[in-house]
């Protein structure tokens, strides 16, 4: 098992652009609990941070490594700070270019990884099950599947002020990050417009996994956007359990997601 960490610069953030990764290269076969996963290529996973998180915390508080092992993959998880994950629209501050277009670039020359759709996974937690989510939408021919857990989906049910958002984030950090308040719902920062825009095109869609405590305080918009997908009859499972915001959950909830995604 090789891990560790990497720099480069990102035209699309405009800076350089850390990530770690763990590759399952050297694995002792004693150690994986289903080997069928050995019988084929490595498959790549992108795995996103919460809210002021980084690129270590699924190696130090999640299971990145134990899931490469077991699933054979090469797990890739970038830092790209309090951004949710989006474009702002201009040369340094596109976020979601980075994560959905220009890190699996660089990935596939450095590492070899990320080369096709169909073994290109993308997932995380919090602000990053929001973020897999709104980039396997934007870019639905490099990623094949999605892991959304304890999903920020703050803006399905935000009200014209953002309200909802101010218990988390300033009014002005708000506005920065997702535009103005008043169009949020219909805007393409909304996974439901995304995906009803992609399912109009015809183009392929994702594979998604939802999860989510009870306990959680995300709870209500996560079943607003379960009962969407209800409706729009897309490939999904949903899943739900006893859990609070914390590695507890995600980390239990990230094997669950990976079983159902790899079949």
């Amino acid at each position: 098992m090789a891990s560790g960490r990497m720099e480069f610069h990102a035209d699309s953030i405009m800076q350089h652009a850390n990530f770690a990764f763990v590759l399952p290269n050297d694995v002792n076969m004693e150690e994986v609990k289903d080997r069928r996963h050995y019988n084929r290529p490595p498959k790549s996973l992108i795995l996103l941070h919460g809210l002021t998180g980084t690129d270590t915390d699924w190696l130090y508080g999640g299971v990145a490594q134990e899931m490469a092992i077991q699933y054979n993959l090469a797990v890739f998880m970038p830092t790209v700070g309090n951004s949710f994950y989006l474009d702002r629209g201009y040369a340094g501050g596109n976020y979601a270019t980075y994560v959905g277009e220009e890190l699996p670039s660089y990935i596939r020359k450095v590492f070899s990884f990320c080369g096709s759709r169909e073994d290109t996974i993308i997932g995380g937690l919090s602000m990053g099950g929001y973020g897999a989510l709104h980039i396997a939408l934007e870019y639905p021919e490099t990623f094949s599947s999605c892991i959304a857990l304890s999903s920020a989906l703050r803006m399905l049910d935000a009200g014209p002020d953002g309200a909802h958002f101010e218990d988390i984030l300033p009014p002005a950090m708000i506005r920065d990050i997702f535009g103005d308040p008043n169009s949020l719902a219909s805007s393409d920062k909304n996974p439901e417009i995304q995906y009803k825009k992609l399912k109009a095109k015809g183009g392929p869609l994702p594979k998604i996994y939802l999860a989510i405590g009870t306990e959680d305080s995300l709870y209500s918009v996560n079943q607003i956007f379960r009962s969407f997908l209800e409706k729009e009859k897309a490939d999904f499972l949903y899943e739900e359990g006893p859990g609070r915001h914390n590695w507890t959950f995600w980390n239990a909830y990230l094997d669950r997601a990976l079983s159902f995604v790899l079949g």
